[in-house]
């Protein structure tokens, strides 16, 4: 049996290549029950290919995994029981109906009948699935998504992974999506979430990882990241489609620029500058618009991210 204070998931130094490409490289963290856990990255950055690891799909090179005390890498099947998952693709449910889907995973996973049907309500109903539960008819992107979280969440697992969530998910049920997120660390289960919705997923997580090239580049919590940019406000600017950024004022450094956006860090004591300065770029044309708020989780992905070279 494990100790009562130890992390439901834990991950030493693991390592997984692909012949010369080094998908994981030497990653070790841990999630604790009650406990919502980010993992955050660009594309290639190796996240699935440590989620298959946890699931026990793929076997690493070196390092651990224990899922509630057992040896994942020893006996993934036994882990694979304390697991349950949402992928990144939308769940399988053509011929069934929504409440069929989620009742037939949560027998599976071993829950009583009543127990699983009170379950699976709750989570429709909360989701906002009620008027589709029972059609036999093809869902959206999104409804197959929800489908897809309410199957991983009738009869959760000591873990929980949930792969990109909120993909193609309208914003009033992604707003309880999240909520029906927190509840099920709030219930005891260790969440670990997968997802590139930094913004979003800053409401929910309680600590993260930001993953590139293979490797965690930073980890703890959002709060904390943030007090380590070294920069408490953001200024981020629309630019004009043909405009060339005007050279920075002293005290504000470009953090990413996406296309048409730029992101700012700017210190307390220069934010009459960077007005000013922005300003001036929208009078000439140079801006559409612009806006200074406190620095954001996304804020912290740029800066570790934007840097790192692609992942194959």
């Amino acid at each position: 049996m494990a100790p009562a204070n130890a992390a439901t998931l834990a991950i030493s130094n693991l390592t997984k290549s692909y012949g010369t490409v080094r998908a994981n490289d030497g990653i070790s963290l841990d999630v604790a029950a009650g406990e919502v856990f980010g993992l955050l990255g660009p594309n290639g950055a190796g996240k699935t290919t440590l989620v298959k690891q946890i699931l026990g799909l793929l076997k690493p090179d070196t390092g651990t995994i224990t899922i509630g005390g057992v040896d994942a890498v020893a006996d993934p099947a036994a882990a694979r029981l304390l697991c349950s998952y949402q992928p990144q693709a939308s769940a399988p449910v053509d011929g069934v109906s929504a409440r069929e889907a989620v009742e037939i995973v949560g027998a599976i996973r071993g829950g009583s009948r009543r127990a699983v049907r009170e379950r699976a309500q709750v989570l429709l109903q909360s989701l906002d699935l009620s008027d589709i539960a029972d059609r036999t008819i093809p869902m959206s992107g999104g409804m197959a998504r929800l489908t897809g979280f309410c199957m991983a969440a009738v009869v959760p697992g000591r873990v929980v992974v949930l792969d990109e969530p909120t993909n193609d998910v309208d914003p009033l049920r992604r707003r309880a999506l999240w909520q029906q997120i927190r509840r099920l660390a709030d219930d005891g289960a260790a969440v670990l979430l997968v997802t590139h919705n930094v913004l979003e997923a800053e409401r929910c997580v309680d600590r993260l990882a930001i993953v590139a090239g293979g490797a965690v580049l930073a980890a703890g919590p959002p709060g904390l990241l943030k007090a380590q940019l070294g920069a408490p406000l953001r200024l981020e600017c629309t630019l004009d489609a043909e405009a060339v950024i005007p050279p920075l004022p002293s005290g504000v450094t470009q953090a990413a620029r996406t296309g048409r956006r730029l992101l700012c860090s700017v210190q307390h004591s220069d934010v009459s500058k960077a007005v000013a300065w922005a300003q001036a770029a929208q009078a000439n044309g140079m801006l559409t618009e612009f806006s200074l708020t406190a620095a954001s989780l996304e804020d912290v992905y740029a800066k570790w991210v934007d840097s790192q070279p692609s992942a194959a």
